[in-house]
């Protein structure tokens, strides 16, 4: 009797979509192929996720020296009298880089290994589509045609997205920088310009100005973070002022150049910025162009990203997509649901589609915003649901929040009128991220504001 042939997937992209297709493919017998040119983990892990999260908890690090004397604690040295002399917060840019690269690639490592050890094939090159069944694999270091062709039962692309470039203001890796460029940086700049007021604008703005560095944001629009919580966008931006941070509202940067000693940041309005360096957060593009995906038939959106359904299937039924080169919410937690559900799909075994109202999210600020479900915006937009109202309580009305001396923030509440049950949650506060996981569970089995009332909590 035949042995009956394994199911064959093919990945193009290790990131964290790619990595838990291929995981989890191989754990379900499959016959698993992951082709990856920069290491496993992709950007997430080597030049995005795990570098800026572990820079803002630096960040964080001297934060927590600067606000000890809210509790009393204060640190002096002796000085050259014998008088006693309060120590000056320095931080080490180059060596704090140097610590979170190689934590980064550590990581990558560990991925790697676990890939290996399930049985997964690993290829260090690129690929494209050759059709829906198949891909095309180059080694080479320029991606050139030496081409080998992998056939596939199931493909899933998880190439993830790279910074946008505007023709305008090239990024040169030295003083215009894109996020994943800021690590070559040995010094913390003396002022930085921030383009883009969005999640990673504001994170990289706020870990900046923490660590030393002048800082402007140019923001276009009236507030910071305009994806967010208007409330809780507001306290941020408050939050931003009283550090010292210039916020430029309703200011759009036309150009930016180098000049002997910095930058010049040329505003539509005529105005000028000068500073040190200059970071380009304005956005990202998927990395879709040239995969042969619009050839094999998969629906591309305008912006390039792949079109997929809640189960991360494309177009085409045998291929799937995962992470930031799809229309889905671009969170690497996000992408690796993708690519799990992709992967039991693919396979027949029992799937939950992917339900985006039921994501969780964070902004590394100073303090977090961490939200999930239902917020003021999705609500005014939408058309045909029930009547929802929401309940806010401010922090400084919270024991514990006065205890530790972070009582800047709120929690907020979204709840069907009707029915009571918790469709969504805002928190701002010191780790909001640590605390949202209670609201993450209540909206994703419908709990009544009732019954998260009634739960014990420490």
């Amino acid at each position: 009797m035949a042995k009956e042939r394994k199911h064959r997937i093919v990945v193009l992209g290790g990131g964290p979509g790619g990595y838990e297709a291929a995981l989890a493919g191989a754990q379900l017998g499959a016959e698993v192929t992951l082709v990856e040119r920069a290491g496993v983990g992709g950007s997430a892990v080597l030049t995005d996720v795990v570098p800026s999260k572990s820079l803002i908890a630096t960040a964080g690090a001297v934060q927590s020296v600067r606000d000890a004397g809210k509790l009393g604690v204060q640190a002096f040295l002796p000085g050259s009298d014998g008088k006693p002399v309060r120590p000056e917060i320095a931080v080490n840019l180059a060596a704090v880089n140097k610590r979170l690269l190689a934590m980064a690639g550590a990581q990558s490592t560990d991925m790697r290994q676990s890939l290996e050890e399930s049985g997964v094939h690993l290829v260090q090159g690129s690929g494209r589509l050759d059709g829906p069944n198949a891909v095309l694999v180059s080694t080479s270091q320029d991606g050139g045609t030496d081409f080998d062709r992998i056939e596939a039962d199931t493909i899933v692309v998880s190439v993830g997205a790279s910074p946008r470039e505007l023709d305008s203001a090239k990024p040169d890796g030295e003083r215009i920088l894109t996020w994943q460029q800021l690590y070559n940086l040995q010094d913390v700049p003396e002022h930085l310009v921030v383009v883009g007021s969005g999640v990673t604008g504001a994170e990289f703005a706020n870990a900046y100005a923490t660590l030393g560095s002048e800082v402007t944001l140019v923001s276009s629009r009236e507030q910071v973070l305009p994806g967010e919580d208007p409330d809780a966008a507001a306290v941020i931006e408050h939050e931003f002022k009283r550090i010292g941070m210039n916020v430029m509202s309703k200011s759009r940067a036309d150009a930016v150049e180098r000049t002997e000693h910095g930058v010049r940041v040329t505003l539509s309005d005529g105005n000028v910025v000068e500073g040190s360096h200059c970071l380009m957060a304005v956005g990202s593009v998927p990395n879709t162009a040239g995969l042969g995906l619009e050839e094999a038939g998969v629906e591309l959106s305008d912006s390039g990203h792949i079109k997929v359904n809640k189960v991360a299937r494309t177009s085409i039924p045998s291929v799937y997509a995962a992470g930031d080169c799809t229309d889905f919410f671009p969170l690497a937690s996000v992408a690796s649901m993708q690519g799990r559900t992709a992967i039991m799909h693919a396979l027949g075994d029992f799937v939950r589609p992917i339900d985006l109202r039921n994501v969780a999210s964070n902004v590394f600020t100073y303090p977090e915003i961490a939200t999930v479900g239902w917020n003021e915006r999705t609500l005014a937009d939408a058309t045909n649901v029930a009547i929802a109202i929401s309940h806010t309580i401010p922090l400084n009305a919270n024991p514990r929040a006065k205890m530790i001396g972070f009582t800047d923030g709120f929690v907020k509440l979204f709840a069907w009128k009707a029915s009571g049950t918790v469709i969504g949650g805002v928190i701002v506060a010191h780790r909001a991220s640590e605390l949202i996981f209670p609201l993450a569970l209540a909206v994703e089995h419908r709990l009544t504001v009732d019954q998260v009332a009634s739960a014990f909590t420490v």
